[in-house]
């Protein structure tokens, strides 16, 4: 007789991304430890450090987008005023 075929398939358990969050928040926000953590939740703590690893390259992905956004918004308003200064001070040898 196979083994596979006499042992109970385990079935794979799926988690929202809410529920990841605010297993991660546990740990990052409100001072669990993992273990305590995933003790607590009924998980291996392995899935926690996943989770967190998962969720922090996603907010670095989020704020690299965010810089870039930042600087080309920087680089066009110091344009904008460099054109301002110059047009006040054209105006302003105008008068003279």
């Amino acid at each position: 007789m196979n083994k596979k075929s006499s042992q109970s398939k385990r079935t794979r358990r799926n988690f929202s991304d809410e529920y990841k969050i605010e297993a991660v928040k546990m740990v990052t926000e409100q001072g669990y430890k993992v273990t305590e953590a995933a003790k607590q939740l009924g998980i291996n703590p392995n899935q926690i450090h996943r989770w967190k690893d998962q969720f922090s390259e996603q907010e670095e992905s989020s704020d690299n987008e965010e810089l870039k956004r930042l600087r080309a918004e920087v680089k066009r308003l110091r344009m904008e005023r460099d054109i301002l200064k110059k047009a006040t001070a054209f105006f302003a040898n105008e008068k003279n």
